[in-house]
């Protein structure tokens, strides 16, 4: 089955069936973001899918995410700087946190962005981005998100989608640390250079014409 429409079939979120259609002084958790979630009645997503840069530029484009922080997240080093973690020696994932309103995306629906945003049989790597901090990994914020996150890997992974086994880490959500500010909105202010031309700019592309019905206008 082409993984697309596989991925679509098990998570049941945007077509049917038959395929159609940190500032350097970083506060530790509770960033502007989630204290805007608290006073507004927003959720909290945290994924890890490789390069932050390219899960943020992504995410960012969904209709119903109010926000999305570049850090890291699932180490044992407190408020680790970005070269720390790309030695691979913290335990951080680079992930993104995204601030979004339930009534007008589900975490289902994030779920099946998530998994299209990336190759979750890899291993500890995506692509030439190689090591522990690029892992494919899904940090839960409650039970409901675990339940969900477990289901949809299980059943993916079940359905043939990719030739290989799903390796995504399920883990519940600690410490999330903002990364520096020249991570943030790294796409949209950076878009010129070659990383950006080559790498993000052809998965922005692919995502805009998969989730196209749930983009913002």
């Amino acid at each position: 089955m082409n993984n697309l429409f596989s991925l679509f079939f098990v998570c049941n979120v945007f077509y049917s069936c038959n395929g159609k259609e940190i500032n350097e002084s970083r506060k530790t958790e509770q960033t502007k973001s989630e204290i805007f979630q608290t006073n507004n009645s927003m959720d909290t997503a945290t994924f890890g899918a490789g390069c932050f840069w390219c899960v943020e530029a992504q995410f960012q484009l969904l209709d119903g995410v109010i926000s999305v922080s570049s850090g890291f997240s699932g180490g044992t080093v407190k408020n680790p700087a970005y070269r720390e973690v790309c030695n691979g020696t913290t335990g951080h994932a680079e992930v993104c946190q995204i601030v979004y309103d339930p009534s007008k995306i589900s975490y289902d629906e994030l779920l099946a962005a998530f998994w299209q945003t990336h190759d979750p049989t890899q291993l500890n790597r995506q692509g030439n981005d190689i090591g522990t901090q690029y892992r494919s990994v899904i940090f839960y914020h409650n039970e409901k998100q675990k339940e969900l996150a477990e289901k949809y890997k299980l059943e993916l992974t079940k359905s043939g989608a990719w030739d290989k086994p799903v390796v995504t880490e399920i883990s519940p959500a600690g410490p999330f640390y903002k990364a520096e500010n020249y991570h943030q909105d790294y796409y949209k202010i950076n878009g010129e250079v070659p990383y950006c031309q080559y790498v993000i700019q052809p998965k922005v592309d692919k995502f805009q014409k998969v989730f196209k019905d749930k983009l913002k206008h």
